[in-house]
């Protein structure tokens, strides 16, 4: 399996025509052997910055996508409507691993989702200690919340100093008024403070999906 978060920082003026894009993408893609899941999300205070979530099946799965004519149509039209480069982060799973198709969670019709990348940098010395803090963290969080849908803790290929929390809520207040305040969680938080690199708040990415 080969799971991608890539980050694309858009030209203002260029961003209808570069979200069209992005959605043929997708729609191409869905007749692909390999690929197992595309969705993509806006920033809620930079709208923007889109980040996309990719599995495929494997590398050559994913190279295969790159060369249909639709993903080349929107790495050209990156080269003139982007402000930066595209960012490509290939993730590793960590223990327990991500249950995508085998998560018994689904949204419901009710469900005000509430979406965010947590993509994090940390001081040496704390990546061990943080993985084996998150080995429970994502457990109890998965089988104790309810209002919990996906809770993912990834390793990125290439940076050993970052980290990335994937997540989806059934609504905003399951994260901040029921989720930061279990035990688990609270004990996550104390490490966090003592291995993060700056603020908290910078690295948090709330997202609309569209």
């Amino acid at each position: 399996m080969l799971t991608l978060i890539v980050k694309f920082l858009v030209k203002p003026d260029q961003l209808a025509v570069f979200r069209q894009a992005l959605n043929s993408n997708r729609l191409g893609s869905q007749s692909e052997p390999g690929m197992r899941e595309m969705r993509f999300f806006e920033d809620k205070d930079s709208p923007n910055s889109i980040f996309a979530y990719e599995r495929w099946e494997n590398a050559q799965a994913h190279q295969a996508h790159i060369n249909q004519p639709y993903a080349q149509t929107l790495l050209q039209l990156a080269e003139n409507a982007l402000l930066s480069p595209i960012e490509v982060m290939t993730l590793q799973d960590t223990k327990p691993a991500p249950l995508h198709e085998n998560n018994p969670k689904q949204v419901q019709a009710e469900d005000d989702v509430f979406s965010l990348f947590f993509i994090f940098k940390i001081k040496e010395g704390y990546k061990e200690l943080l993985l084996q803090q998150f080995t429970a963290h994502v457990a109890q969080t998965r089988s104790e919340e309810p209002g919990n849908i996906v809770f993912d803790l990834y390793t990125i290929d290439g940076k050993d100093d970052t980290l990335v929390i994937y997540e989806h809520w059934r609504k905003e207040s399951d994260l901040w008024d029921i989720h930061f305040k279990q035990p688990y969680a609270i004990e996550t938080s104390k490490l966090l403070e003592q291995a993060i690199v700056g603020d908290m708040k910078q690295y948090m990415n709330v997202v609309n999906e569209f």
